[in-house]
């Protein structure tokens, strides 16, 4: 059969050379192997070498033997039979069989003492026996009114293996006629196949009163085996009831060496049929060889007795099966599992057994050790077993007498029953002191009473040179200075022998080690130890080395102690940055205080003279350092624009006697920020570019110039066209601003260009600026007045406007009028403002302290008053100088309306407006300044005598106040501005709205307000929108009006530098404006 070998499983290690417990190993062999079949190798299994060691098997004969050199375990002839090993005989189902076995091994190249190694073999069971039914004929009764279904037991098979190689199955075997009336089961119960006769049709014991049937049990080995048995079915009569057990199962105990004749149980079962029927028998039901030895059972009272010596060292449990059967003719029958323990009884003393181990050889009670034997050395190994159990079991060993000797457990194997010691040295042997010893071993176990037994070995000793010469102390230390001289003395070391002669004569030497080789030197005699070089502490502060003394016998003995010399600091080393110089990039406009960076400084000293002491040079209170960290810290916030590099000294100061220090430079590299946005510095915002109408494209125009004082990407400017740019006409190079026209220019493009254009930087996030760049297309550029004023008008227009040429150039006819009627109309601007001025100022004297906000005056020559209102102007006549403006009555109020027209022309929605004023006015024309109102989508511009300079004027397009913007119910797409702000830009709005809006927006303002009463022609006004009657479609959109315009005054509502509205009478209805309860409202504009 092949060998089945199981994976070695180590419950231990090996014991050390210090006497640790051996190892428990376990192998698996099946059983029935042939002679010298391999078990397993503990050479290989422990990572032994197979060399230099002596195997020797202590325990595991007849079965197992061992080779000496490999320690490779073998079986032998004996076979190893699991179903005839004594501890496996009474094994229960599923527990394991075990064969155990010892096995020293002695290290055959060092002078230790041997190890023992305990392990057991599991010997698995194999399919060698086949089941066996109890008799060759089973006889089963069955009554003949037994239902259909009714289960009967069969006498089950019994097979001496275990496992998978016992029972596994049954097979019936019927003729023709019982086949339709029997049928197999096979139930389990604990693992323990039952099999299980079912009746399966309607039995007539007058047709037929019995069947032979054959039923074959099968185990489940492989090959399998099986044997069958012949089973006769009886039909009896009717037998109603089974015997009853009163208890499910049935255990007891029964002392060891109990007499024969001793009761132990009764086991009791009822039925409940009457006569025969109810009368029991019992018996013992698959009983083993032991039971039936030792046991009976009466079969009437069911009382089971002793019936042989019972020692529980031979069987310490008894199971079996108790089977009732009642006498009626159909005998019906139960069982129940019976456990009896075995009690034990102190009847056996401890057995105390002492032999060799390894290399001691013991011969006629007499072992011979070596004096140099250490400490824990095995002399012999002593098993000490009893075969009681319990306390029975528990056994004391001891040493008896004042020897120097001990037991020490050889396993940790929990088995009370068989203990092993070594018998090992407690203190080193001497042989000149003592020459042998008499050792007796005392055992006793912990029975009531107690047993107890003896054993003696007698040790001799053999003398060696078995003492080492001893260092006191082993470990020298001492400090030593560093900077010393070559040859200077370290110190002194000693070692002393216990034995005497020349083996206590000592030679001391240095044991070589890389690390202090050529460094320290002994004197072979004195063990004075010398240094050879000058030490360096900042190279090694800690020498260790080992020094050794060796006797002169033989074989000679060597002691070691270990030196250690500790380097004693002094200060000869300056600090050391690890830099020789530092640079550190910090961001401007941090705060003070902040971390710029960070340096390092060593000094290889150690101690005080290690401690470092860091500052700066020259101290200017920029900067500071942390001693410790190193960490400079800023004492100002940096602007590089003011300084971008600081330079500095650093010095490091030692605390040594005296003092050593170093010095660094450092150097602060402010890096930019994008704090700074661009600035332009060419062209102004104010001024303008005046081109010819047949300039050619690609022609250079202007150049905007800008200057960011920030650095690298914070100061790369891009330039781009925002706005003012609807027909494409002019492109601008992004990286140096440079204007050049693109297309050649038409009629429609004369008149004045203004191109919006943003300067941004390349920082993150970006800043920019904005500029604007004003270009007059034209034949002439004489009437430098006009292209002033259109300039004026475009720095209060906002930036979504599109100022581009002529708006008006679809009406040619028109063109003409414009000029006139906006000649006209400056004319009678200024003639109006002046006589307004005067009557201002002639009506603040009267009242002292001028027009009062939300107070109507009841002299008030401009006051609007209610009448009927006109949608109709007429044309001024020329050539009338306007007279100063007087009260008007309502049908003056309107003639005067009706006495002015605007001649309006309707252009293209994307072009501005312009106006045409009169050229002269009737006699008592309006206040403009007061009762003047717009609607225009245009904002108000202010007219003033005197235009700011460029510089003042760079950035109009920001900086233009909403001061003296009076906003009437204008349209809503208006826009103020904002000082340093850019305007949100608007695809194509409208410049009017569809409906007609009845009020407008009227502003003013004086060039020196100190002088605003006495000097009337500092004043200007300016219109740009619709009266209440005029629609987008009737009027032009050619320019802003300028001048006094005659209409009713309540079109107009007044107006304070604060925003604020006076009184106003709403020209539909009448009624009162909300604002003329608002208190201060309708004041005026004091200087």
């Amino acid at each position: 059969m092949e060998l089945l070998l199981g994976a070695a499983l180590f419950w231990a290690l090996l014991l050390g050379s210090g006497g640790q417990p051996p190892a428990d190993i376990r192998y698996k062999l099946p059983e029935e192997q042939p002679p010298n079949s391999l078990v397993g190798s503990l050479a290989a299994d422990q990572g032994l070498p197979d060399s230099g060691h002596l195997y020797k098997l202590e325990v595991g004969a007849p079965y197992l033997r061992v080779d000496g050199k490999t320690g490779d375990i073998f079986t032998t002839e004996y076979p190893i039979d699991r179903e005839t090993l004594k501890d496996c005989r009474n094994l229960f189902e599923g527990d394991p069989c075990f064969l155990e076995f010892e096995v020293s091994i002695t290290d055959l190249n060092q002078n230790q003492g041997p190890r023992l190694i305990e392990g057991r073999i599991e010997v698995l069971d194999v399919n060698d026996n086949t089941p066996q039914f109890s008799s060759p004929i089973l006889n089963l009764p069955i009554p003949e009114n037994t239902h259909v279904g009714a289960l009967f037991p069969i006498p089950i098979a019994s097979d001496r293996d275990s496992g998978k190689n016992g029972v596994a199955d049954y097979a019936l075997t019927a003729g023709p006629d019982a086949a339709a009336l029997f049928s197999l089961q096979v139930a389990v119960d604990q693992d323990e196949k039952l099999p299980q006769l079912i009746v399966m049709g309607n039995l007539d014991r007058e047709q037929k009163d019995s069947y032979d049937l054959n039923i074959k049990a099968v185990d489940g080995g492989k090959p399998p085996r099986y044997s069958s048995a012949l089973l006769r079915i009886t039909i009896t009569d009717t037998n109603d009831n089974a015997p009853k057990f009163e208890k499910l199962n049935y255990e007891a105990e029964l002392p060891e060496n109990s007499p024969v004749g001793h009761s132990v149980l009764q086991v009791k079962a009822n039925d409940s049929d009457m006569g025969p029927n109810g009368e029991i028998e019992y018996n013992l039901h698959q009983a083993s060889e032991a039971v039936q030895r030792l046991l009976r059972i009466d079969r009437t009272s069911g009382v089971i007795y002793v019936k042989g010596l019972v020692d529980r060292e031979e069987v310490s449990i008894l199971k079996f099966h108790v089977v009732a059967r009642d006498k009626g003719p159909a005998t019906k029958s139960s069982r129940v599992p019976v456990i009896i323990n075995i009690k034990d009884q102190n009847d056996n003393a401890p057995t105390i057994e002492i032999r060799g181990i390894g290399l001691v050889i013991h011969q006629d009670g007499v072992a011979n050790i070596s004096e140099d034997m250490p400490i824990g050395t095995p002399v012999a190994l002593v098993q000490v077993s009893d075969r009681d159990e319990g306390e029975n079991a528990v056994v004391t060993c001891v040493v008896a007498g004042d020897v120097p000797f001990q037991l020490r457990p050889a396993s940790e194997s929990p088995n009370d029953r068989k203990r092993k010691y070594f018998l090992q040295t407690t203190t080193l042997l001497d042989y000149e002191r003592v020459k042998d010893y008499r050792i007796e071993i005392v055992a006793v176990d912990s029975g009531n009473p107690a047993l107890s037994s003896t054993n003696s070995l007698k040790v001799q000793v053999t003398d060696v040179n078995d003492n080492s010469p001893i260092f006191s102390p082993l470990l020298f230390e001492v400090d030593f200075a560093e900077e010393n001289q070559p040859g200077d003395k370290v110190l002194d070391v000693t070692a002393s022998d216990a034995d005497s002669g020349t083996n206590a004569e000592l030679t001391y030497s240095i044991i070589v080690d890389s690390a202090t080789k050529g460094l320290f030197e002994i004197n072979p005699n004195t063990g004075e130890v010398r240094v050879r070089n000058q030490l360096d502490r900042e190279h090694r502060e800690r020498y260790e080395f080992h020094v050794a003394a060796a006797d002169k016998g033989v074989p000679s003995l060597r002691g070691t102690a270990t030196v250690v010399v500790r380097v004693l600091d002094r200060n000869d080393n300056d600090p050391k940055f690890m830099l020789s110089g530092y640079s550190f990039s910090v961001l401007e406009n941090m705060p003070p205080l902040s971390p710029v960076g960070m340096v390092t400084v060593i000094d290889a000293d150690k101690g005080e003279n290690a401690r470092i002491h860091l500052s700066v040079e020259p101290d200017n209170g920029k900067f500071v350092i942390q001693n410790g960290t190193g960490t400079i810290l800023s004492s100002i916030s940096f602007d590089r624009e003011k300084e971008s590099t600081y330079t500095f000294r650093l010095k490091a100061v030692d605390g040594g006697d005296p003092p050593r220090s170093s010095y660094v430079g450092v150097t602060i590299n402010v890096l930019d920020e994008n704090d700074n946005a661009p600035y332009v510095t060419k062209p102004s915002n104010s001024t303008y570019k005046y081109l010819p109408p047949f300039t050619s494209p690609e022609t250079r125009v202007e150049r905007v110039e800008a200057e960011d004082i920030d650095t690298g990407p914070n100061a790369d400017l891009a330039f781009s066209i925002t706005g003012g740019n609807p027909h494409a006409l002019f492109r601008i190079s992004p990286t140096d601003g440079e204007i050049t026209l693109v297309k050649e220019f038409t009629h429609k493009h004369n008149g004045l260009h203004r191109l919006v254009v943003r300067v941004s930087d390349k920082g993150k996030p970006a800043r920019h600026t904005t500029a604007l760049v004003h270009i007059y297309v034209n034949e002439t550029n004489g009437n430098v007045t006009l292209v002033e004023s259109l300039v004026g008008h475009s720095l209060d227009t906002p930036l979504d406007r599109d100022i581009a040429g002529d708006p008006d150039y679809s009406n040619p006819a028109h063109r003409s009028n414009i000029l006139y009627g906006s000649l006209a109309g400056i004319a009678g601007v200024i003639l109006v403002i002046v006589i307004v001025v005067v009557i201002r100022h002639h009506l603040q004297k009267e009242a002292k302290s001028g027009y009062q906000a939300g107070k109507k005056e009841t002299k008030d020559l401009y006051a609007p008053k209610q009448g009927p209102k006109s949608s109709k102007t007429k044309k001024g006549k020329k050539g009338k100088a306007p007279k100063p403006a007087k009260p008007l009555e309502e049908d003056e109020e309107a003639s005067l309306q009706k006495s002015l027209k605007f001649n309006l022309i309707n252009d293209g929605v994307n072009d501005s407006p312009r106006i045409h004023l009169p050229l002269n006015y009737p006699p008592g024309s309006p206040d403009l300044g007061r009762h003047y109102r717009s609607n225009s989508p245009l904002p108000s511009i202010q007219l003033q005598p005197q235009s700011p300079s460029a510089s003042k004027k760079h950035q109009a397009v920001q900086d233009l106040p909403a001061t003296n913007t009076f906003v009437g119910t204008g349209d809503n797409n208006s826009t103020g501005s904002d000082q340093y702000s850019d305007y949100s830009y608007k695809a194509n709005p409208p410049k009017y709205s569809n409906k007609q809006l009845p009020h407008r927006r009227v502003t003013f303002s004086t060039a020196n307000q100190a002088q605003d009463l006495q000097d009337p022609s500092q004043h200007s006004y300016y219109d740009s929108g619709l009266e209440e009657s005029e629609t987008p479609s009737s009027k032009s959109s050619s320019g802003p009006r300028i001048g006094p315009l005659a209409l009713p005054e309540d079109h107009y509502e007044r107006t304070t530098p604060d925003g604020s509205i006076g009184e106003m009478e709403h020209p539909e209805n009448g009624a009162v404006s909300g604002a003329d309860q608002e208190k201060g409202a309708g004041q005026k504009r004091l200087p």
